[in-house]
């Protein structure tokens, strides 16, 4: 994966608040608390965290803002990457279900909702963006999986690849990341994270460091 010689990476990270099932998002928790964290920690060298920002858990009416905080990374002066190809989306989303980590391989561009988001809206099969082809469509990260899979499974984590994000507003988001990196060059990563009752905030912390570790080295 190595880095050397080239310019610092900035990576802007982005959670969920609540929704329908559940009431505390561990990714609003990290996400929040994550620059302070760091900065006790020591930031990765070669690395900028950017910006850390938690989402409203919505499809289509959590589209607007979410391309504002893109937008703004990109255009940021203070971003000390000289290139968008320098610039990493890492978006973590919750898995209730889950009891291990999930590095997300890819995106389709489908909205299914098992449930209304937080906004109310409750899609069935419908295209994410409609001029992207059907509901079929698959988005790929072109960050390296298997290998950031690898280094943190060394690490010591409960960690997995997995191909499917679901359909619902994790899915959503990482389709119009994956959509939005393609168009301007940069990269985008989506993780679910299992509930604090089953990995404790404390690890889901580390975790989240020892992914803006590996992530510096890509």
């Amino acid at each position: 994966m190595g880095s050397e010689g080239l310019p610092a990476v900035t990576i802007h990270v982005t959670g969920f608040k609540k929704f329908h099932g559940v009431a505390e998002n561990p990714t609003e928790t990290i996400v929040s608390n994550l620059k302070e964290y760091m900065k006790k920690k020591g930031m990765p060298k070669g690395m900028v965290l950017g910006s850390c920002s938690v989402l409203e858990a919505a499809g289509q009416g959590g589209v607007s803002p979410l391309y504002q905080i893109f937008q703004s990374a990109i255009n940021s002066k203070d971003s000390e990457s000289s290139s968008p190809g320098r610039i990493i989306w890492l978006h973590l989303g919750v898995n209730s279900g889950a009891t291990r980590f999930a590095i997300e391989h890819q995106a389709v561009n489908e909205a299914t909702f098992r449930c209304p988001d937080e906004m109310g809206w409750k899609p069935q099969k419908v295209p994410i963006i409609p001029s992207d082809g059907g509901i079929s469509r698959v988005r790929e990260t072109t960050l390296p999986v298997e290998e950031i899979t690898n280094s943190l499974a060394k690490k010591g984590y409960e960690v997995t690849t997995s191909n499917d994000a679901g359909r619902f507003v994790c899915n959503y988001v990482y389709y119009h990341s994956l959509w939005f990196a393609e168009q301007n060059g940069t990269k985008s990563l989506f993780v679910h994270v299992p509930l604090f009752l089953t990995i404790d905030e404390d690890t889901q912390m580390q975790f989240a460091a020892s992914l803006l570790e590996v992530l510096a080295l890509c």
